[in-house]
């Protein structure tokens, strides 16, 4: 029986044996978040939905990166895209 909260199969069914956490813990917040949509996106049903929000969060980085603090998403002809405030 999987455990959802310690060791949650989503995380942990990757075919190198290696859990998700053991990878992300050693990355920022915005890049482990990242990592963590893109390690589980196709292990849990919602593929696009995890990718844009391995996206949200590499473009978030990026915007820290570069001394922007907000990142917004908005659709545009059905794509989603980002804007930080330098690209407004």
């Amino acid at each position: 029986m999987s455990d959802s909260v310690n060791n949650p199969r989503h995380y942990t069914s990757h075919p190198s044996g290696v859990e998700c956490i053991e990878i992300t813990e050693h990355m920022c917040f915005n890049l482990g978040n990242a990592v963590k949509y893109i390690w589980r996106a196709s292990l849990k049903g919602k593929e696009i939905e995890d990718l844009r929000k391995a996206r949200w969060y590499i473009d978030r980085e990026i915007a820290r990166l570069v001394g922007k603090r907000e990142v917004k998403v908005h659709k545009e002809n059905d794509v989603w895209k980002t804007q930080t405030n330098d690209q407004a």
